[in-house]
């Protein structure tokens, strides 16, 4: 148990975001350790399919240091896979991050006190919120930096004229920043049940779904929520039988994402 605490603080304070650590992140991490997931939602309110077109979809990954694995890439293999596994026309993908990068990922935890901190998976965006198009789907996962007023903008901007703007996990977090989620409903990792809820009060806390669907703003919970509210979209474009033969590729058996 010793060893444990700091390789979760240091995770903690990426995926929520946090500029800074001491007292204040420690207190934070503390709120979030008291929360329960057991409260569970009844079914939310059903939305009207999207409208696909005969072009593949524009997807926006918003990328950062400290980006989740499988926040981004569970999402991203759903999307990918929408075009071939169920003969649509899918989606195309792109990342897009405040600079030219290079990045990293969440991975090892390394270093001890200030000068701890991850050595995950490099990677350089395909954009920058500079130059990046517009896209139909957004979707931001657990990452560093998520109140950078550039992301924040550049997600305000765009959300106009996307479909679907969808977080996954503590990227509700980023989301919320943006004003965009104020009075709706939304979800995030049960472990920041409370935490979001304090820090965000004009934003109704549902707990114990997959995600939340409000119709262009989405939220998943945690982790392999995002695999669900992705499927959700394919299911909401394309109908349930493409989302159904997409998971099947993939050998997903969840069937969270059916609602």
């Amino acid at each position: 148990m010793g060893t444990r605490a700091p390789i979760e603080l240091s995770r903690r304070s990426i995926i929520t975001g946090a500029a800074s650590a001491g007292t204040g992140l420690l207190a934070g991490i503390a709120l979030a350790r008291k929360t329960s997931a057991a409260t569970v939602a009844g079914p939310m309110k059903p939305v009207q399919p999207l409208a696909p077109g005969n072009a593949s979809l524009p997807v926006a990954f918003i990328m950062d240091d400290g980006a989740t694995m499988i926040d981004f890439a569970g999402p991203w293999e759903v999307f990918q896979d929408a075009g071939f596994a169920a003969g649509v026309p899918g989606f195309s993908l792109f990342t897009v991050a405040s600079g030219p990068g290079p990045y990293q990922t969440t991975g090892n935890v390394v270093g001890s006190a200030a000068a701890m901190h991850m050595t995950g998976l490099k990677f350089t965006p395909d954009y920058t919120f500079d130059n990046a198009p517009q896209p139909k789907v957004v979707v931001m996962g657990a990452q560093g930096d998520g109140r950078n007023p550039k992301k924040l903008e550049w997600i305000r901007a765009v959300a106009q004229q996307a479909d679907v703007v969808m977080s996954v996990c503590t990227g509700a977090f980023v989301l919320a920043n943006t004003g965009l989620l104020d009075g709706l409903k939304a979800t995030t990792h049960h472990n920041f049940y409370d935490q979001f809820a304090q820090r965000f009060p004009k934003i109704e806390l549902i707990r114990g779904m997959r995600f939340v669907d409000n119709g262009k703003l989405i939220t998943a919970g945690g982790l392999s929520s995002g695999i669900d509210g992705a499927l959700h979209v394919v299911n909401r474009y394309y109908g349930a039988s493409a989302a159904q033969k997409v998971a099947d590729n993939m050998e997903y058996q969840g069937t969270g994402w059916r609602t």
